[in-house]
């Protein structure tokens, strides 16, 4: 997937069908319209191709009210690119590209940048300086630049019957009250934190459960917690089934968030130095506990029970 940083004045294709968005969490929702572009695309010869945004929008516009994001920019683009996309803009947004015109946008970004010649967006798509464009001003944008318009309607990949629309938003909100496994099915795939493998405080060898610290590139995190995962370490290789602890450490008067996680399966050959940790089930809150033996207690059960799950995933797949 060959990805661009920043506006040419060359268009970087041959053509493109094209959908814009910030795409977090890439879920069922982002999927279906990424289906429809991809199928317009081949049906036209035609290159699928996503503009999003790096930094998101309202880091810019609004800092205060920026949603933290579901996805790293890398988890992104790898979902973007699992989905089939082939080409992706993943602008910079800032002040200054907030200012462009809705013509400037069309004839800077759509024609000479994406060689835009079909653009599939929703209807309540806006864009330009203060979102003065709509979907009207698209196409006859499009009609003097040479390209379609193909409204989108709002799509909720068949979730219809549970009354839940698909959002970021929604997922958001089920991540913060770890309802991972909701999240997981609203996404098509297992919510996921990445980073370094960083020194921990040795708490877990004392507890003779010893863990794996995650340094977290991700902006949310979900509810403070134990839940039952796996890891995949270095980004190669079959993921682990594991358990992981999100939180505090309050038994230890923790002071920070910690990303906390115990491989059930066989460890790496090699001290890992990047894991990335795939939230499958939640298993409890995080609590204080009145010793450091009953807390070990408390892990061996949800050792068990987390072994219970994989042993039940792995029947069932």
């Amino acid at each position: 997937m060959k990805v661009t940083r920043s506006l040419t004045a060359v268009p970087q294709s041959a053509g493109t069908v094209v959908t814009i968005g910030n795409f977090d969490g890439v879920h069922l929702g982002h999927q279906a319209i990424l289906r429809r572009v991809i199928a317009r695309s081949r049906e036209l010869g035609l290159v699928p191709a996503v503009l999003t945004f790096d930094p998101h929008p309202a880091k810019v516009l609004a800092p205060a009210k920026a949603p933290l994001l579901i996805n790293t920019t890398a988890q992104k683009l790898r979902r973007l690119e699992q989905a089939g996309v082939e080409e992706v803009l993943l602008f910079p947004f800032s002040a200054e590209f907030a200012g462009l015109s809705p013509e400037e946008f069309a004839e800077r970004v759509l024609r000479q940048t994406l060689n835009a010649k079909v653009v599939m967006t929703g209807e309540d798509f806006r864009f330009g300086h203060r979102q003065s464009g709509d979907i009207a001003k698209l196409r006859e944008l499009g009609v003097q630049l040479g390209f379609a318009v193909d409204a989108i309607a709002d799509i909720d990949a068949g979730m219809r019957s549970t009354g839940q629309r698909i959002s970021s938003t929604g997922i958001r909100t089920l991540l913060g009250e770890g309802k991972v496994s909701q999240a997981c099915r609203l996404m098509g795939a297992p919510f996921a934190l990445e980073g370094r493998v960083v020194t921990g405080f040795g708490i877990g060898s004392k507890q003779t459960v010893p863990t794996l610290n995650l340094a977290a590139e991700n902006e949310l995190l979900p509810r403070h917690g134990v839940y039952v995962t796996r890891t995949r370490a270095n980004g190669t290789g079959p993921s682990v089934p594991s358990i992981t602890n999100v939180g505090m450490r309050p038994t230890f008067e923790g002071a920070a968030v910690t990303v906390e996680t115990f491989l059930l399966g066989e460890a790496p050959a090699a001290a890992p130095t990047r894991l990335e940790v795939e939230f499958l089930s939640w298993v409890r809150a995080e609590r204080k506990f009145a010793s450091p033996e009953a807390l070990r207690s408390q892990i061996l059960r949800d050792v068990g029970s987390a072994r219970r799950f994989h042993r039940r995933f792995a029947a069932s797949a």
